[in-house]
């Protein structure tokens, strides 16, 4: 019986997810949330015109590059960081994945560091893998992660980041210098966000992670992701932190989704005294899966919340509790990004299944399987990407831009709208 209102319940959200696909394909969350998502708006065109790891022509040298610029790709595949990271320091950035060709854009064995401000990444997979090293043996890359004080102004936006082996997607910087010297108005929209690893490479063992918002970041805002298939953290507002979580699903979670936290021991050599955080939480859906634990609430365990039109449910579809443990329930939003209009949350499920992750009309074959299984309530957390299938290997491909003198924004936007 359980099995079978299982089926009938995975079968139900398909019913009415097809029924409202005419109405979330006509929505979306493009460029809202607290950061300014120009990047490098008005600044050179750098063409990426080779998969290489670094060199001319590389992803690594046009954002080595100095002053205001566009990145765009005349290349689709594969690039191998050869566990070097994608270090950005130069600020006014777009990086503007939606311009490769099929199959797009998509980093293994290494990851994004952004280290500076007006950062906007668009339609990038990144997959760190454990790179073949050996358990607790130290390898520890985040998928993309912000920061330090001058991170800043930067959107990560419709991008699939999977098999990190820290986050697979952050905004953090020290954690006891104060909100001057951590990363501020960051927005993470439209992303799939899965299969952190869980036993692999981290020196503490299991650390399967979704989203670290460290001490001190303020307004962060996480918005209309697909959260599948993390232990924990997914995402995690520590202390001192303000943002908002508004129309995520997430799915299979292990110990934890929503989780607000601070640790008294981190303040001990801080100068600044913890105060819990203060998040807006909107329209969200908890789904559990294999690996959650039974009873798991949306929100704990300790923090300020407002809490408006969330959702969670079991793994037979029946309603769990939204929040435990030590939880103030705010009667008005702390924070709200000006322009931010959210999904009813009956409606999420059907926006993350059209909308979430890089190119979400051309996914490759990883975020086609991850999001059918979803759909089909099945996938579970793993410990390497070598559990479902390994690293892709896809044939390079080219293409030509022929890219105008003016309306770059518009230009660019057109190949978005193509791919969304």
């Amino acid at each position: 019986m359980k099995k079978l209102l299982s089926v009938f319940v995975c079968s139900l959200l398909l019913v009415v997810s097809s029924v409202r696909a005419e109405e979330s394909e006509s929505f979306s969350f493009k460029a809202v949330g607290f950061a300014n998502p120009l990047g490098g708006s008005g600044g050179e065109v750098i063409r990426v015109t080779n998969l290489d790891a670094e060199g001319t022509g590389s992803l690594r040298a046009a954002l080595e590059t100095k002053g205001p610029r566009i990145v765009v790709f005349e290349v689709g595949g594969v690039i191998d960081l050869e566990k070097k990271p994608l270090v950005i320091r130069e600020p006014f950035v777009t990086i503007a994945g939606q311009t490769a060709p099929s199959p797009g854009i998509t980093l293994i064995r290494g990851h994004f560091s952004i280290q500076t401000h007006d950062v906007l990444v668009q339609h990038i997979r990144v997959r760190p893998g454990d790179a073949g090293e050996p358990k607790q043996s130290g390898w520890e890359p985040d998928g993309i992660s912000t920061s330090g004080g001058d991170a800043y102004n930067i959107t990560i936006d419709h991008c699939s980041i999977t098999w990190a082996t820290d986050e697979n997607l952050s905004a953090s910087g020290p954690q006891n210098k104060g909100p001057d010297a951590t990363s501020h108005n960051v927005t993470f929209s439209n992303c799939i966000i899965a299969e952190c690893l869980s036993n692999a490479t981290h020196i503490k063992g299991e650390h399967s992670k979704g989203s670290l918002i460290h001490n001190f970041c303020k307004d962060i805002a996480v918005i209309g992701n697909l959260y599948a298939h993390n232990m924990s953290r997914n995402p995690c507002f520590k202390a001192n932190t303000t943002g908002v979580i508004v129309n995520n699903v997430i799915y299979n979670p292990g110990l934890a989704a929503i989780q607000l936290h601070y640790s008294d021991a981190e303040s001990k050599e801080s100068t600044f005294k913890p105060e819990i955080c203060q998040v807006s939480i909107v329209g969200n859906i908890l789904i559990h899966g294999t690996n959650t634990k039974e009873g798991l609430a949306l929100v704990a365990s300790r923090g300020d919340a407002y809490l408006e039109d969330n959702q969670a449910f079991d793994t037979d579809g029946k309603p769990v509790a939204i929040v435990s443990g030590n939880i103030t329930i705010l009667k008005e939003k702390p924070v709200w990004p000006e322009g931010l209009n959210s999904l009813a949350a009956k409606d999420v499920v059907d926006y993350i299944v059209h909308h979430a992750g890089a190119r979400p009309k051309d996914r490759d074959e990883t975020d086609k399987r991850i999001i059918r299984e979803f759909q089909e309530r099945k996938g579970r957390i793993i410990d390497s990407q070598e559990d479902v299938g390994g690293y892709p290997n896809y044939k390079m491909t080219t293409r030509q831009l022929s890219i105008p003198e003016d309306g770059i924004d518009a230009w660019l936007e057109s190949f978005a709208n193509d791919l969304e």
